[in-house]
């Protein structure tokens, strides 16, 4: 890909003859240009504008190039200073670029010469200036901010995880099927001081027996029919990073085994091998399944399930977490507009309580289908109810009712007895406790009083015929 070559540059030199040739040549090759005469007036000029390349005279009459080295060390340290000098030795060249300086070049300068470091050097920034953008655009899509949540549940496990990402601690992620699990690992990854290494993921369910230990731990040519030659496993790809186990309660009880002394011992040898190999790596599991009980039933090690279950995470349900479903829909609407190129400005009032009523069974991971098929079917520029799956009005009401509240009302009247159900719900699980239930409804208190007024909810008016 080619790369813009042209950039702001600083000459500083108390020559001016030097300085301005120099800026000359400069400003013809399409460089926008600046000069500075002293270290002062130099310093002055940087700290009004960001510079790209300052190439700066080594001898100067008030400070030296050195001074300006490592003042713009500490205060442009994205600006690259090449020093040109007419003593040049290899001690100070070394020295040079031990303090950080970009490159050294002996006077007199070489026009070709010159060129060629400033190119180098616009193109180093404009390559970190990339993978800056492409960092931030992982961290969007990987970072804390891609598992949304607002309800209480989700910001105690919000803080739990910023309190353990930096650790070495083994993480367990408890939830059901399509609640985030994935996204939660890859957010801890990503919050880590190894978000630079590896992140590798390994789904054991979906693997045979046979095969897993293989992918996980390696092995060796000839270890087993098919084995033709040597194969790294997953724990070496991660070796410095994080590795995340999903669905860990399909392990075989030998896989279990080895994966309780990898946990304990951090070595491990390849199958069909002999050679211990020694990792650094950070685990993660999750699973959907109750390990209690299966340490209960003895399909799960009681050791192996105490070494990993260290720090928990709980994924709530989404039907557990309702007040988030419009933050939800609402982000990957706009996901999906702009993957498609639709124009969908909004979720209108009555497909978003439609989408409050329905219980989810397939939690996140169902609503993104929902939404991502609403977008595709959607005609008029807002999401309606009629985008929606059928599946979802039998939840809140029978197919019927809805249809015929929809004649010459709006949805939302046909959805005031499940919305009244929802508050008490909401109400029950939080013991009466109005704030907390406002916040997981995703309301504040003023609208949910005037809703239990609305809709005559009150501790006694409920269990009055109970």
């Amino acid at each position: 890909m080619a790369r813009n070559s042209s950039g702001s540059l600083l000459v500083v030199d108390d020559d001016r003859h030097i300085q301005s040739a120099m800026a000359e040549y400069l400003r013809g090759l399409g460089h926008r240009t600046e000069t500075a005469s002293s270290c002062l007036e130099a310093l002055e000029r940087m700290e009004e504008f960001p510079f790209e390349v300052v190439i700066c005279d080594v001898n100067l009459q008030d400070k030296d190039g050195f001074h300006l080295l490592q003042w713009a060390r500490e205060h442009a340290p994205e600006t690259a200073i090449i020093l040109l000098t007419g003593f040049g030795t290899i001690e100070s060249a070394v020295e040079a670029i031990r303090m950080g300086a970009f490159d050294y070049l002996t006077k007199p300068v070489i026009d070709e010469e010159l060129r060629f470091s400033i190119e180098r050097a616009i193109g180093q920034r404009q390559i970190m200036e990339e993978n800056r953008k492409l960092k931030a655009q992982l961290t969007e899509r990987y970072g804390l901010s891609s598992v949304i949540g607002k309800d209480y549940k989700m910001v105690r496990m919000f803080e739990l995880m910023e309190s353990v990402a930096d650790t070495k601690t083994t993480v367990l992620i408890l939830g059901e099927s399509g609640t985030g699990k994935t996204m939660t690992a890859r957010a801890l990854h990503h919050l880590s001081n190894r978000r630079d290494k590896a992140f590798v993921e390994v789904a054991c369910g979906a693997l045979p027996e046979t095969l897993l230990e293989s992918e996980l731990f390696g092995h060796v040519a000839g270890s087993f029919t098919g084995a033709t030659h040597d194969k790294i496993g997953r724990f070496l790809q991660a070796d410095g990073g994080t590795l995340f186990l999903d669905e860990i309660a399909t392990a075989s009880p030998a896989l279990q085994v080895k994966l309780l002394r990898v946990l304990q011992d951090r070595e491990f040898e390849p199958v069909g091998g002999n050679v211990t190999h020694k990792v650094d790596v950070r685990l993660i599991l999750a699973t959907n399944v109750d390990l209690e009980e299966a340490v209960r039933e003895g399909r799960f090690r009681e050791d192996l399930y105490y070494r990993i279950n260290v720090i928990t995470l709980t994924q709530p349900a989404l039907r557990d977490r309702l007040g988030d479903i419009p933050l939800l829909a609402n982000h990957y609407l706009q996901i999906f507009t702009e993957q498609t190129g639709r124009r969908i400005t909004q979720i209108e009032e009555a497909a978003m309580q439609v989408l409050q009523h329905y219980h989810w069974p397939g939690n996140v991971r169902e609503l993104v289908n929902v939404i991502e098929r609403a977008v595709v079917l959607c005609r008029n520029g807002v999401i309606t109810a009629a985008d929606l799956p059928e599946k979802l009005f039998a939840s809140a009401e029978s197919r019927a009712s809805v249809t015929a509240h929809l004649g010459n009302a709006p949805l939302k009247v046909a959805l005031t007895q499940p919305e009244r159900q929802l508050i008490i719900q909401a109400l029950e699980s939080t013991g009466w406790n109005r704030q907390k239930t406002a916040r997981a409804l995703g309301i504040n208190r003023t609208t949910l009083y005037k809703k239990m007024k609305r809709y005559d909810i009150d501790f006694e008016s409920v269990y009055k015929h109970m």
